[in-house]
């Protein structure tokens, strides 16, 4: 019972950006990162954040899979909540080492890297007033002619 409870509920965990936010959903966790805590994000791959041979054999068995995939490290200036709750809900491989962070590994890391960048850094948002002088810019050429 206990392998088909784990084989369902990591269906029901993921990570998506949101406008505002970041949001963690794990079956016994929910948690909103604001994106003013988050200081960048780089990817890397598994197997150079958690070398297979500093891993025990069990959990080298359990990652094995995962270790040639490419993962997202966001970098926080701090936890949204105390650490200890965190490693209490989440498995060791969200934290690489001490400093505040996660480790995400998603399907498509390539998307979800630009969709988070471009929602941190607000680089897909034109402002009503700037979409409005761009139009009203474009409206006074074409009159002109």
């Amino acid at each position: 019972m206990l392998t088909i409870f784990f084989f369902v509920a990591r269906k029901f965990a993921y990570v998506r950006p949101f406008p505002k936010y970041l949001r963690l959903v794990t079956p016994f966790l929910r948690l909103n990162i604001s994106y003013k805590r988050i200081l960048q994000t780089r990817t890397t791959e598994m197997s150079i954040l958690f070398p297979p041979s500093k891993l025990s054999s069990w959990q080298r068995e359990s990652m094995a899979p995962l270790l040639g995939k490419t993962a997202i490290v966001v970098d926080l200036k701090a936890y949204p909540i105390p650490l200890a709750f965190l490693r209490f809900f989440l498995s060791p491989f969200f934290f690489k080492n001490k400093t505040p962070h996660f480790v995400f590994l998603v399907e498509d890391w390539m998307r979800f890297s630009i969709e988070l960048e471009s929602l941190r850094t607000g680089g897909d948002i034109i402002r009503k007033e700037e979409k409005d002088s761009i139009s009203s810019l474009l409206s006074s050429i074409s009159s002109d002619k």
